[in-house]
């Protein structure tokens, strides 16, 4: 009788997200943000994954994480801030976006499914942890 609800815990568990970690994924400011990923992002729960330094949220995954990329300080992508913090946004993917931290370095990454979560939901989400990221470069604004 026991076994019974051990089986039904085990059938609930979510299976752990692959994703590949970066080549930068060992740097101690990644661990600095790993540490204070939210537990979840709206509606989405975390999950684990099977890489240093990255994170992923909702079953199936809709928001990925990763932190270790090589810092941006110049891009022809848009750049947006969100909650302080500045975001490269690449729509060649959509419905997938992809959203690199400008001007932090390590850079960090976060790829969204728009069909199934917000983009700035998420961002605003991961600031906090964001930040600890130190910052040297910043969006500007081209007027004419």
């Amino acid at each position: 009788l026991t076994l019974i609800p051990l089986l039904f815990l085990l059938a609930g568990c979510s299976a752990t997200v692959n994703i590949e970690a970066t080549v930068d994924s060992n740097d101690p400011l990644c661990a600095e943000v790993s540490v204070r990923f939210p537990d979840q992002i709206a509606d989405l729960s975390q999950r684990y994954t099977n890489a240093q330094a990255t994170t992923a949220y909702g079953d199936p995954a809709a928001v990925l994480v990763r932190c270790g990329l090589e810092p941006v300080f110049a891009s022809t992508l848009p750049c947006v801030t969100a909650s302080e913090i500045d975001w490269l946004v690449d729509d060649s993917g959509a419905p997938n976006f992809r959203f690199v931290t400008f001007g932090r370095s390590p850079a960090l990454e976060v790829i969204v499914d728009s069909e199934s979560a917000s983009g700035i939901s998420a961002l605003d989400a991961l600031s906090q942890a964001v930040s600890r990221l130190p910052a040297s470069a910043y969006c500007t604004e081209v007027t004419n």
